[in-house]
């Protein structure tokens, strides 16, 4: 059984130890109301957005006792990498083999812990929210046919690309300056164009259209 987190990019996480126990929690949802003097009223509005938590650790060292593979990552690495999660504004996908669990999720609260008799480890506390994208219900049809349609696409986990038309006088040192903050990243932006190019990087003509990431 493996615990992971998958990032728009597809790079994935694995947790070097398995929790000893989930808690997936799950609660209906209410639209609560106040009526002017009948007070508090509830309307049931569907299934609230679940959470999910558990807790583990990072080792230090590699022990086949409990690790579930054995490139495991340094505990202070493995600790960014969990502060990146929660800062990150994009959702990340959950999976637990052998399981029903693969959703996508955003990452809620993360704790460390460092005790003593336990050089190196870092103990961790992790809370994870399930993620959907806000869609707004359209009308099809009008008069009495007209009939409200809501459908749920499957959740995008890719991250979308970002486009650059080419202006006049432009450059891709300029424009990796302009739009990525780094003129040096001039030869990426090449890389990824490289058909629409060509062979010559100062041969970028107005109206291109190039992939920055």
């Amino acid at each position: 059984m493996e615990f992971s987190l998958t990032d728009g990019k597809g790079k994935k996480f694995q947790f070097p130890v398995n929790p000893e126990e989930v808690t997936i929690s799950r609660q209906k949802g209410f639209d609560t109301t106040t009526i002017l003097s009948y007070g508090e009223f509830d309307f049931p509005q569907g299934e609230k957005v679940k959470e999910i938590s558990f807790s583990s650790f990072f080792p230090k060292e590699y022990n086949p006792a409990y690790c579930t593979y054995e490139d495991i990552p340094d505990p202070q690495e493995a600790m960014n990498t969990l502060n990146g999660f929660l800062l990150s504004k994009s959702p990340l996908r959950f999976i637990i083999t052998e399981t029903a669990v693969n959703v996508p999720v955003i990452v809620a609260s993360h704790n460390s812990t460092f005790r003593g008799g336990e050089y190196g480890d870092v103990n961790f506390d992790l809370s994870l929210r399930t993620w959907s994208e806000m869609k707004v219900a359209k009308k099809a049809g009008t008069g009495s046919k007209s009939a409200t349609v809501n459908k749920k696409p499957r959740t995008d986990m890719k991250e979308k690309k970002k486009i650059y038309t080419v202006k006049s006088g432009d450059s891709l040192s300029k424009i990796a300056k302009l739009e990525l903050g780094d003129s040096s990243q001039w030869s990426r932006i090449y890389q990824l164009n490289k058909k629409i190019i060509g062979k010559n990087p100062n041969a970028i003509k107005p109206g291109q259209k190039l992939v920055l990431s």
